[in-house]
């Protein structure tokens, strides 16, 4: 009796962790936006010179990229699929006068993110707030 609650609560413990892992590595690399909500300029116009791109790296509990001219990093907050960039943040502070109004619409936008989800095939990322999509991401 007592090596057949061992098992299947190894069993079930094992089925959790590699369930939830695997989201997880799954955002591991280059993510560069291709979407953001609210602008009423072209997506171009908002970003003519850079694509933002976000770097995250589960390995080593980090996030990390650029919001078109300025590179930020932070400590990469994860739970599940719950996601948090509302903690410290490192930023540069360079004057970039193209896509000023992109860089503040991409900081606004990514701290009003709670969580994310990549695509089946690994290649979109999606930044959401409750059910809307909020950013969209390819991955590089």
């Amino acid at each position: 009796m007592i090596l057949l609650c061992v098992v299947l609560a190894s069993c079930t413990s094992t089925k959790s962790t590699s369930s939830d892992a695997k989201p997880v590595t799954q955002l591991d690399g280059t993510w560069e936006l291709n979407y953001i909500t609210g602008p009423r300029i072209a997506f171009q116009g908002l970003y003519p010179e850079q694509k933002p791109e976000v770097f995250f790296d589960t390995k080593q509990n980090l996030v990390s990229g650029n919001d078109s001219c300025n590179l930020f990093s932070s400590e990469l907050k994860l739970k599940a699929s719950a996601i948090d960039f509302t903690g410290p943040m490192a930023m540069t502070k360079k004057m970039c006068m193209e896509g000023q109004e992109g860089q503040q619409l991409f900081m606004s936008t990514i701290n009003k993110i709670d969580h994310y989800e990549v695509s089946a095939d690994g290649k979109t990322l999606t930044f959401k707030t409750g059910e809307m999509a909020m950013m969209r991401f390819t991955k590089k």
